[in-house]
């Protein structure tokens, strides 16, 4: 019988490497962003977006950006293709999230 703990432990660890892989992957459209629309790059505040003095509003633009798919419109195939992956693994992190909140509870009610 599968321990019901090993399995959350399980499930929360599939959810920090699939965190891990989409700041990774944020990171690297970031780099790209640099050189292709250096003006969208200075928008969502590249520069200091992963330090501790960046701006959160900064920030959420770009969440905002991604998630509206406002990125179909530009003119580099390969910002579009990043874009892609990382609203592919927002979705994915965020649902991974949430199914280890709810799991949590469950635990909280069945113990």
């Amino acid at each position: 019988m599968i321990s019901t703990i090993a399995l959350f432990w399980a499930l929360c660890v599939v959810c920090l490497v699939n965190m891990a892989r989409y700041f990774s992957s944020l990171r690297s459209l970031l780099a790209v962003l640099r050189g292709c629309d250096p003006l969208l790059y200075q928008y969502v505040d590249g520069a200091g977006f992963f330090t501790s003095h960046g701006q959160p509003s900064k920030q959420v633009r770009l969440v905002r950006y991604i998630w509206e798919k406002r990125y179909r419109d530009h003119h580099d195939d390969e910002f579009i293709r990043r874009c892609e992956r990382v609203r592919g693994q927002f979705v994915l992190t965020s649902g991974l999230c949430f199914l280890v909140v709810i799991s949590l509870i469950a635990m909280a009610i069945w113990q």
